[in-house]
This record gives C-alpha cells, sequence and structure tokens, in this order.
C-alpha cells in the first residue's frame, strides 16, 4: 500500500487535503463548550400549598407525589423538600445520558396521576415541571449607582421588561428572580374595620366584584331585528389601574346616607408582590435573576444568547439604571479553552524542535509536522461525525494526540533516514525498503494505543462521558496518524529527502556533529547496558519487582476525587442566621459581609452582588447570598490571589461575625451539578428516628466532623429547626359565640399571610392586588387581639376569644433522598487534603453514630463513588485489550506478555508526579495513567518488532534483541522526547482552567520520562525472556516467522 502512494504523490496529497477540506467544515460547525454534556439530566417538580406548614407540605404534597414516580425510565435518585412557605421541590436526577424531553414528558404523566389527589388549593395553583441543570450560569445584577430607584422599582422592570424575553432565549431551563414586580397592595387596619363591622371577607369580596373584567356584549348583535342599522360595543367596567381607584372602592353605605370606602379601613400603595428579598451589588439598591441552563444545552452558547438580549434591551434603560454579571461562566470558558489552544501551538513549536535536533534536517523535520494539522483537521470531522463538541477534554486529548500522530511519521522519516545512511540507497529505494520495514509496527502502535482507550467509550456515568471525549478524540488521531504515515509521509520522504554526503563541514553543522557524536556515545553505552542487563537478569527483576512494588505503595497513598478544583472567577458565600431571623437582621449582616471584602479582597474582587432572603442552602428572612465577580485571571496573579486563597481567608475573616454561620464557596468544577464545590451528603433516617432524635444525630455527626482536621466547612444544608408560634382554635367557643371555623381561619389567612385576591392593569400589564394585615398589626403574638370576626348574630367579637397560642419547636423545612426523611449535608475537604478524603471520613463518622442510619451521596459526590468503583474495571480491561490485540498482531501469546510486562513501568512515572506534586486520583489522572500503558507499550513494540524482524531472519534471540536496541534507541528516544515536550506546555500553563491542564501535564511528562527510562532497559530483557521460556517449553527449537509460541 505505502509503494502505490511513493508512486503517486500527487493522490497521497489529494487524500490529505480532503482531509483538512472536512475538518476545517467541521471546524465551523462543532459547539464550543467547557465540558461536554456531563450532568445527569434532572428533572424538577414544584408545588405550591399556601399557608401550609413544612410538615403538612410533606404529607399531602411532597409524599403523594413521590409515590407516583416509579417506572421511569433511567431515574437514579429523588431528592425533594418542604418547606413552611407551603411550597415543595422535588427533584429528579436521571442517569447521564437519558433523553431530557422524554423523562420530562414521562414525570409529566406521572404527575398528571397524583394531582386529582393533592389538596384543592395545590390544584389550583398547579404543579409544574420543568427540565433545568442545578447550578446557575449567569447571575445578572441590576442597579440603580445613584440611587433614583429603588429595589421594588428595579424589580419591577426586571419582571415586565426582561424576565419573559431571557426565559424565551433557546437554552435556558429556569430564571430565579431575586425581587418582584409592582403589586396594588392593601393594608387593613383591624381597628378601623372593627369600628364599621367589618371583616378582611368584606374588603376581598368588594375588590373582586368591583375590579373585574365583565363582558357585556353588544348593542345590535346578531341575530338582530330586521333594519338594524348599528352594531357597538358595550363596555360595562374593567379592571382598575391605580391606587386612587382602588381607595375609592365602596365598601358600604351608612344608614345616614354616608359611604365606606376601601381607603377609610385600610392603606392603598402600589407597592412589591413579594417582600422575601434585599439585594445591594456593590452597596447600591438592586434586584437580579439568575438563569440556570436546561438539561442537555450548550452552557456557552446559552449564556452568549442571554447576554445579548440583555445588552439588546439595555438600549431601553432608564437614566441610572445599569447592569453587570456577578456570575458568569463564559470567561472562564472562553479563557480556558484559548489556554489550552495557545499549549497546543506550543506543542507543535516545541515538537518540530524536537525532530530538528535529531533529524538534523529541516525537510525531514517537516514531513512530521505535516502530519500535524492534516491529522487533528480530521481528527474534528471525527468528533463532528461522533456528534461532540469543542471543549476542555477534546482540547486536552488533541495536545496529547500531538505527541503521538508524529511519532508515526518520525519512524517512517528515522528509518528512511537510517537505510539511506547505512545502505547508500536513493531517498525513492530508502523509503521504499523502510516502509516494508516499519509499516507493521507502525500499525502495532495504533493498535496498542488504541486499544487502552477503546474500552472509555463504553464506560457508564457522567465519568464515561469525559473517558469518552478522550478515547474518540485519540483513537481517531491514531487512526489518522497511521494513514498519513503510510499514505503521505513515505510520499513526503521520496520526494523531499536527500542522500546525506557526508561532506558538509560548515561551522554551522558543529553543534549537529557533536550531537551526533555524543548520541553514537550514548548508543554504544546503551548497548553495554542491555548486554549486561540480559546476563544479570534476576538482579533487573529484582528491580522490577521493587518499582512495581513502589509503584503499588504509592497508588494506595493517592487521595481521590472526581475533577481538579478550578478558579473560575466566582465566588459564593453562604449565611444562615438563626432560624427566627428576620431580613433586616440577615440584610445588616450582609452588609458586614460585603464590608469585609471591601477592605480585604476588593484588590482581587470587581463586583459583589448580595441578596438577603435567598440562598442556594434554603430560602427564608434567615438566609443570605454574596455572589463575587472576580477580577480576570491577569489582573490577580500568585497563588495567594485565587478563589480557593481567597475563600480560605474569607472562611476565617468572617468567621467573627457572632450573628450568623458564614460559609465561603467555591463553584464545582461542573456548573451544571450545583453551586457548591466539596462532598453532598444525605443522612437517611432509616432507623425510623423521632425528627428530634433524627436531629439529634445529625448534630453529633457535625459535632465530630467539626473536630475531624481533614473536613472543612461541614455545615447542614437547609433550614435549622426553630421556634414556631401555633394558633390553637377552641371549636367549642366558637360555636357557642356564633362564629363560623371557616371565617375565623380565613381572617387568620389574610391577617398574618395575606391572600392574593385577583389583578389590575399597570401601564398595559397585567399584575396582581393583594390584601394583607398592615405591619404594625401582625409583628406580636398579643396582635391577634386586634382583629375581629363577625359573629352568626351580626356582632363583632375579638379573635383571642375563640383563639389562643402558645410557642413550639418545629423545622421550617423537612428533606427527603429516594423516598426516606433525610438531611442534606455539605462541606469540603480542608486544604491540602482532597474530595475523596472527605467522603471516606464522612462515611466512617456515620458508621459511629446512633440509630441505624444510613447515608447516599449526590451530585458531583455521587459520579466520583461512581468513577473510583469503575476505575479499576477499566485498567483490567484495557489491559486485556491490549494484550488481545498484540496476540492477534504477531500470532502469538507470549510475545504480548514482554510487551505487557513493561506496561506498569510507565504507571510508575505517573503515580510518582502525582505523589510529588500533591494530585489526586481522579478522571484525568486514570486517563494519564492509561497513556502512560499505552507510551511504554509503543515503545517496548518499536524493540521487539525489529528483534523478531531479525530473529526470524535467522539470528539468536539475545543477538536479534541487541542489534535491535541499537537501531531503535533513536526513535524511541525522538517520540519520547516529542510526546513529552509536546505535553510540557500542559504541565506548566497557567491562568484560567490551568488547575486541569496542570494535573494531566503533570502526570504525563512523568509518566513518559518513566516509559521511556524503563522500557529501553527492561523491553529487551522481558523479550529475550519471555522467548526463551516460550522456546524451551516447545523443546529448544529457534524461533522461524510465525511461532505461536
Amino acid at each position: 500500500m505505502a509503494k502505490f502512494f511513493i508512486d503517486r504523490p500527487v493522490f497521497a496529497w489529494v487524500i490529505a487535503i480532503v482531509i483538512m477540506l472536512a475538518g476545517g467544515m467541521a471546524l465551523r460547525a462543532l459547539p464550543i463548550a467547557q465540558y461536554p454534556d456531563i450532568a445527569p439530566t434532572t428533572v424538577s417538580v414544584s408545588a405550591v400549598y399556601p399557608g401550609a406548614s413544612a410538615e403538612a407540605v410533606e404529607n399531602a404534597v411532597t409524599q403523594v407525589i413521590e409515590q407516583q414516580l416509579t417506572g421511569l425510565d433511567g431515574l437514579d435518585y429523588i431528592t425533594s423538600s418542604s418547606n413552611s412557605d407551603g411550597t415543595a421541590a422535588i427533584t429528579l436526577s436521571f442517569e447521564p445520558g437519558t433523553d431530557a424531553d422524554i423523562a420530562q414528558v414521562q414525570t409529566q404523566n406521572k404527575i398528571s396521576l397524583a394531582t386529582p389527589l393533592l389538596p384543592e388549593e395545590v390544584q389550583r395553583q398547579g404543579v409544574t415541571v420543568s427540565k433545568s441543570t442545578g447550578g446557575f450560569l449567569l447571575v445578572t445584577a441590576l442597579y440603580s449607582p445613584n440611587g433614583t430607584f429603588n429595589q421594588t422599582d428595579l424589580g419591577d422592570y426586571v419582571r415586565s421588561n426582561i424576565y419573559d424575553t431571557v426565559s424565551r432565549v433557546e437554552g435556558v431551563g429556569h430564571v430565579q428572580v431575586f425581587g418582584s414586580q409592582y403589586a396594588m397592595r392593601v393594608w387593613l387596619e383591624p381597628e378601623k374595620l372593627a369600628q364599621y363591622g367589618l371583616t378582611p371577607a368584606d374588603v376581598i369580596q368588594v375588590i373582586q366584584s368591583q375590579n373585574a373584567q365583565i363582558a357585556t356584549g353588544a348593542l345590535g348583535g346578531a341575530p338582530s331585528v330586521p333594519g338594524q342599522e348599528i352594531n357597538v360595543t358595550v363596555t360595562l367596567q374593567s379592571l382598575l389601574t391605580t391606587p386612587e381607584q382602588f381607595k375609592s372602592l365602596l365598601i358600604r353605605t351608612t344608614s345616614a346616607g354616608g359611604s365606606v370606602r376601601l381607603e377609610d379601613v385600610a392603606r392603598v400603595e402600589l407597592g412589591a408582590q413579594d417582600y422575601s428579598f434585599i439585594a445591594r451589588f456593590n452597596g447600591n439598591p438592586a434586584t437580579g435573576f439568575a438563569v440556570s441552563l436546561a438539561t442537555g444545552a450548550n452552557a456557552l452558547d446559552t449564556a452568549e444568547r442571554v447576554k445579548e438580549s440583555i445588552a439588546r434591551l439595555s438600549e431601553a434603560f432608564p437614566d441610572d439604571m445599569e447592569y453587570q454579571f456577578p456570575v458568569d461562566a463564559t470567561p472562564f470558558i472562553e479563557t480556558s479553552i484559548h489556554e489550552v489552544q495557545k499549549t497546543l501551538y506550543e506543542a507543535i513549536a516545541l515538537v518540530f524542535v524536537v525532530i530538528l535536533v535529531f533529524l538534523q534536517s529541516f525537510r525531514a523535520s517537516l514531513i512530521p509536522i505535516i502530519a500535524v494539522p492534516v491529522v487533528l483537521l480530521g481528527t474534528f470531522a471525527v468528533l463532528l461525525l461522533f456528534g461532540m463538541s469543542i471543549n476542555t477534554l477534546t482540547m486536552f486529548a488533541m495536545v496529547l494526540a500531538i505527541g503521538l500522530l508524529v511519532d508515526d511519521a518520525i519512524v517512517v522519516v528515522e528509518n528512511v533516514e537510517r537505510v539511506m545512511h547505512e545502505d547508500g540507497l536513493s531517498p525513492y529505494d530508502a523509503t521504499v525498503k523502510s516502509m516494508k520495514q516499519i509499516t507493521g509496527a507502525l500499525v502495532g502502535i495504533a493498535v496498542v494505543l488504541s486499544a487502552v482507550f477503546i474500552p472509555m467509550a463504553f464506560f457508564p456515568g457522567s465519568a464515561g462521558v469525559i473517558y469518552r471525549q478522550f478515547s474518540v478524540t485519540i483513537v481517531s488521531a491514531m487512526a489518522l496518524s497511521v494513514l498519513i504515515a503510510v499514505v503521505l509521509s513515505p510520499a513526503l520522504c521520496a520526494t523531499l529527502l536527500k542522500p546525506s554526503t557526508g561532506k558538509n563541514k560548515s561551522f554551522l553543522m558543529a553543534p549537529a556533529r557533536a550531537f551526533n557524536t555524543g548520541f553514537d556515545k550514548l548508543t554504544d553505552a546503551y548497548e553495554g547496558a542491555v548486554t549486561r542487563i540480559v546476563r544479570r537478569r534476576w538482579i533487573m527483576l529484582v528491580t522490577f519487582a521493587a518499582i512495581v512494588a513502589v509503584t503499588g505503595l504509592l497508588f494506595v497513598r493517592l487521595p481521590s476525587a472526581f475533577l481538579p478544583d478550578e478558579d473560575q472567577g466566582t465566588l459564593l458565600t453562604i449565611v444562615q442566621l438563626p432560624e427566627s431571623a428576620t431580613l433586616e437582621r440577615t440584610a445588616a449582616v450582609m452588609d458586614d459581609v460585603a464590608d469585609y471584602y471591601g477592605a480585604n479582597e476588593s484588590h482581587n474582587i470587581k463586583g459583589l452582588f448580595t441578596i438577603a432572603g435567598f440562598s442556594v442552602v434554603a430560602q427564608g428572612q434567615n438566609n443570605g447570598i454574596a455572589f463575587a465577580a472576580m477580577k480576570d485571571w491577569a489582573e490577580r496573579p500568585g497563588s495567594e490571589n485565587t478563589v480557593q486563597a481567597i475563600a480560605g481567608r474569607a472562611f476565617g475573616g468572617l468567621s467573627q461575625i457572632d450573628e450568623a454561620r458564614i460559609f465561603p464557596i467555591v463553584p464545582p468544577p461542573i456548573r451544571e451539578m450545583g453551586n457548591s464545590n466539596g462532598f453532598d451528603l444525605y443522612l437517611q433516617n432509616t432507623g425510623s428516628l423521632t425528627h428530634a432524635d433524627f436531629v439529634e444525630a445529625r448534630n453529633q455527626l457535625l459535632g465530630m466532623a467539626s473536630q475531624d482536621s481533614r473536613l472543612v466547612g461541614v455545615r447542614p444544608n437547609g433550614s435549622e429547626d426553630g421556634p414556631q408560634f401555633k394558633m390553637n382554635l377552641d371549636y367549642q367557643k366558637a360555636q357557642a359565640l356564633g362564629v363560623s371555623v371557616a371565617d375565623a381561619t380565613n381572617l387568620l389567612s389574610v391577617a398574618f399571610g395575606g391572600t392574593y385576591v385577583n389583578d389590575f392593569l399597570d401601564r398595559g400589564r397585567i399584575k396582581r392586588v393583594y390584601v394583607q394585615g398592615d405591619a404594625e398589626d401582625r409583628m406580636q403574638p398579643e396582635d391577634i387581639s386586634k382583629w375581629f370576626v363577625r359573629t352568626s348574630s351580626g356582632e363583632m367579637t375579638p379573635l383571642d376569644e375563640i383563639v389562643s397560642g402558645e410557642w413550639t419547636y418545629g423545622s421550617p423545612q423537612l428533606q427527603r433522598f429516594g423516598g426516606m426523611p433525610a438531611i442534606n449535608i455539605q462541606g469540603s475537604a480542608a486544604p491540602g487534603q482532597s474530595s475523596g478524603v472527605a467522603m471516606q471520613v464522612m462515611e466512617d463518622l456515620v458508621d459511629q453514630l446512633p440509630g441505624n442510619l444510613s447515608y447516599e451521596w449526590s451530585g458531583l459526590s455521587r459520579q466520583e463513588r461512581q468513577t473510583g468503583n469503575q476505575a479499576t474495571m477499566l485498567y483490567i480491561l484495557s489491559l486485556l485489550f491490549v494484550f488481545l490485540c498484540l496476540a492477534a498482531l504477531y500470532e502469538s501469546w507470549t510475545i504480548p506478555i514482554s510487551v505487557l510486562l513493561v506496561a506498569p513501568l510507565g504507571v510508575t512515572g505517573a503515580v510518582a508526579a502525582a505523589n510529588l506534586f500533591g494530585l489526586a486520583n481522579d478522571v484525568f489522572f486514570q486517563v494519564g495513567l492509561l497513556m502512560t500503558v499505552g507510551l511504554a507499550s509503543k515503545n517496548a513494540i518499536l524493540i521487539v518488532e525489529f528483534a523478531r524482524t531479525l530473529e526470524d531472519s535467522g539470528k539468536d534471540v539475545v543477538t536479534a534483541t541487541i542489534e535491535a536496541v541499537r537501531q531503535r534507541i533513536r526513535p524511541v528516544l525522538m517520540t519520547s522526547f516529542a510526546f513529552g515536550f509536546g505535553v510540557l506546555p500542559l504541565a506548566l500553563s497557567t491562568g484560567a482552567g490551568s488547575a486541569s491542564r496542570n494535573a494531566m501535564g503533570l502526570i504525563m511528562v512523568g509518566g513518559v520520562i518513566a516509559a521511556m527510562t524503563f522500557s529501553l532497559l527492561f523491553a529487551p530483557l522481558f523479550y529475550v525472556l519471555v522467548r526463551q521460556v516460550a522456546m524451551r517449553i516447545r523443546g529448544e527449537r529457534p524461533a522461524t516467522s510465525g511461532d505461536s509460541a
């Protein structure tokens, strides 16, 4: 096949150009992302039971829905929370790869079965099902630098002019607004209501009847009488629009002819629909919204579309209204991918230098470099074919592939140069002869490296998605590399290379001559070393056993993790006050948090968006969160200015604030899998403990965790139990007084909780009307006495006649996991410890708890556990696959053993590098480990293939092996140095995303050094031993071609 293309160089170029054109077109069509679609498919179910406690929501809503969610394809686990504000939130997590649309439809069908079983109030509000990921892709803050607009003004602007547009952007799964639009607020005054003998129900009835859109019909409507000449629409009344119109609503006409209007018994204003949040951006009044990605959507494209929409809408912003993005994933994604591209170019340049140093011919060095764009572009075409994207992982794989893909071309060029020099042949003849010698080795190398990575492509779960990026990219690059090495490289060798005359005495060639002299001495020394190794085999075998033992020991010591922590340019700070704390107290603490960052980290932080009343942990007046947007990575160099370092300092600094528990949190590497890094544990009440005992067990766990130096920031991810005021209705007394129980409970609900009555028109938009007791009449338990209820005789009686109250202790939030009562606990590993260590510590601590409690992992932690369990099987499968491929290639069961025995020696370097630089046994380490197995095997193949050829020509095993190592040391060193320098930019990389690049690069540099060194020393020994043992078993006959020993 090679000779065919040597004779037809134009044909070879045509094939290469077609591959490049296909890649170029694919490059334009491929989407760009930080990571592929790693996060499991999630579907969220939410419902509202107005006025219900957390316990009532759990019993009447959450459990009813959960019991129907059975038989869903690919469902992994269900988590839920029931809250004292009446909301129920259920999240269904499916296996990665599950179709999000099918999952949503199936869930919707199950919900339709549960809906008739829910309370009527819940059915009226509706149960919503949506598909969106857990974390925030983008947080936008809208603020007024000069204070022209207050928070309500800004919130209304967002809901009226921005929310709908952003929600409809392709790829947006959910939009969480930190503010609300205007609402008509009717604040009832109980003394005045009692004075006129009115109740809140009377006010609500008046608003419903007088603020209504009524369709009256038409004059002259069909069928009409004969001769009717006009047809006009009749209007009676429509929705009210201003507070003044509401104030003048007539409630009652007195017997004296006077009138009682709404303004006589209530204060009416255009206020906020929701007073749950107090937001600030850099100290200015603000509101904002957070965008979550739809399951399966492209993060970068979606964020860009949202930002374009906001930029377009901002053109119509009034004066003194501006926006910023406190959380924005796109700069990190773009910068990290740009950095990988930069390392790609650096790798190509370094590889070229290595080839030039070894071959000392610009023409010869050009041939392997020509293969690089052809193979890389061809690989992009394959990625498009497999429906993949340009992401951090595929770009990593490209960098790794550079070192590998030039290997084949290097082997071709080096061998042609050697044959020309030794045999004195023309470039054409030398190329033809050379290709006959090395085609088998080229195929063998490609098969082995592909065999290492092919099993990766079939692994399940999130780790399987990551493995697949490397598998498809590297296997594609290897296949194309061999194709180019057989098609284009020989054609280039035959046309570009010139025979060496050996007469070039130019002083410019002095360094080259010095290098060659030194290399010849190295070759002689190496040949002598191999001769001694083969003779003193037992010493080397003991050395080999010691290396393997040390490697195993170092490997076991490695901490485990899923992915390296990255500085993504965002820091979250979670604030939790005591459960009974008010929004005002929380806002004061949030101001303290802002003051701390302003005083201590202003050189690192460009914007701080604080929200009181909301957190990723829970909603409620006692919760708060701060989103800190960091300055560009170039403006904060040094490890002391990373997000991780800032979070560490803040943890200590903010702990001085006594009023709250404050946790600075670094977002996880994969935003779609949540908002916080570290572990995510659910403690399950499988021992049927009471709620109080279960909380006590949780507190015991938190206490033990706080004493362990390997853990930091361990906290319950939810609302703490706190004081509650329980109202008791005396039914007997109510009946005696002639008070309707429904009237009494309705009055309590309206007075203390408020109720949505109907809608009004505000500048052309429908908004809500709410009726509630005025603030000063619902602050204390004694305020119950201010409210009066009408008896059956028409008299007014104070509510405290039939209602009494008492203080109790209860939970504002109840959580469940897998249908069992549970408590979510989150935390992180202490600096210098890995997430795997932290998870193991938590598992050990849970086992020490009384009461037969169990645990489950969720989010990233669950994926990490599954990955760790799969890693061993991955290694075994890869090695088995390599063995079978080599056995088929060499038609021998024993020769593959000599190649595979070298594999653990490459692993030694990777494991040593991981220990030396404090890296964890994560997904990148596992990929790097398999790569070093392939590299060590590749080096062994280069030696074994030639030794076997020489043995087939009649030489004995030892002589053939020693001659082979002399011939193959140059290509082994060239390919190893080319790969090593190819991945060196990854190891030395800085800036956005450098943690992942460093992890991959350091492991690969360590691996390639060990693979190069040990394979050169041990591969000849193992080949001699295996061949000699095989020949003894078969009766001492000399090896011949096709020997299937």
